[in-house]
């Protein structure tokens, strides 16, 4: 395992091999803090030297960050093959980086596991030369081992002194929802949410909240792993722009408002789950109102057995 640090907070990071029993990585770039192009820059001489040493049949990289990116890009510079997880998700939104990360390694990708039939036929459409393969999604194997474990566990509710179903939890922490004025609007539509809110908050949210005057959000550090499970799973409304935490949501059964103007994970939306607000304060506290699950919930993103599916592809 290869950890690049470009999630270097303890809460963000090291909370997930304590708490999940994770074994030390043999790898560690420690490139977290960086902009995109920097970021990408700093990891490719640690990313070639870590697959010189190992000499690997795959590079096997996860999502759309842009340490994802950087690992593709290392992978197809050193001749090896590349898989990805969860391929083939789009938001047809150019203005965000991820989107430009999740094509470039599609396309850079000899086996690329999917996570529905929908994503299956955009890589088609698109004709990416890799190998497709829908196996589901490795967060829904997570999310259904781990979420009653949380629960069981975790104290978080009664030390927020909070009862099931009767609170909203907020997160936002990406670039453009923390650059003003848009986190000032986000932060209007929260604050008027009469309902308790909670808002566990990423470093980077954090920085720019402490910057911004006037604002009296009720923020808290952000959580471990199984404290944030245990909080989301039995909130009664999510508000977050965390791809994620959108699908979280869905599997835990709460309706999730999203700050976004697009998703890639359509589906919740489709299903009646998920609503995009942007950046609208009003729209957003209207949407938390009225926020329910729908009566019919289609199994999305898999059944739980991702991981194994895509093993036995990799071992093939």
């Amino acid at each position: 395992m290869l950890h690049t640090g470009q999630h270097y907070d303890a809460q963000l990071s090291q909370v997930f091999f304590d708490e999940l029993g994770l074994g030390e990585p043999r790898y560690r770039l420690g490139v977290g803090g960086l902009g995109r192009e920097e970021m990408l820059e700093a990891l490719r001489p640690g990313l070639l030297d870590a697959i010189a040493a190992e000499r690997p049949d795959w590079v096997l990289v996860y999502g759309d960050t842009n340490s994802t990116l950087g690992g593709a890009r290392a992978a197809a510079e050193a001749s090896v093959p590349l898989a990805h997880v969860e391929a083939g998700l789009r938001s047809y939104d150019r203005s965000m980086p991820e989107e430009h990360n999740r094509i470039e390694t599609d396309g850079l990708s000899q086996l690329l596991f999917a996570p529905d039939g929908r994503s299956r036929t955009t890589l088609e459409s698109e004709g990416v030369p890799g190998r497709i393969e829908i196996t589901g999604d490795v967060m829904a194997d997570a999310c259904f081992r781990l979420g009653p474990i949380a629960r069981e566990r975790s104290a978080i509710l009664e030390q927020l002194g909070l009862e099931p179903s009767s609170y909203v939890v907020a997160t936002l922490h990406r670039e453009a929802n923390v650059e003003q004025p848009r986190l000032g609007r986000l932060v209007e539509g929260i604050e008027r949410i009469d309902e308790p809110v909670v808002f566990p908050a990423h470093p980077r949210t954090r920085a720019a909240l402490g910057q911004a005057p006037g604002l009296s959000v009720r923020v808290i550090e952000a959580l471990g792993y199984l404290d944030f499970s245990a909080l989301a799973s039995q909130a009664r409304v999510i508000v977050t722009d965390s791809g994620g935490l959108q699908k979280e949501a869905y599997w835990y059964g709460v309706p999730c408002v999203t700050a976004r103007p697009s998703t890639e994970w359509v589906d919740t939306v489709e299903a009646g789950a998920n609503v995009l607000v942007d950046d609208d304060p009003d729209r957003l506290v209207e949407a938390v109102r009225a926020a329910r699950m729908p009566s019919e919930q289609p199994q999305l993103y898999g059944d739980g057995h991702a991981a194994g599916r895509i093993a036995a592809c990799l071992y093939a």
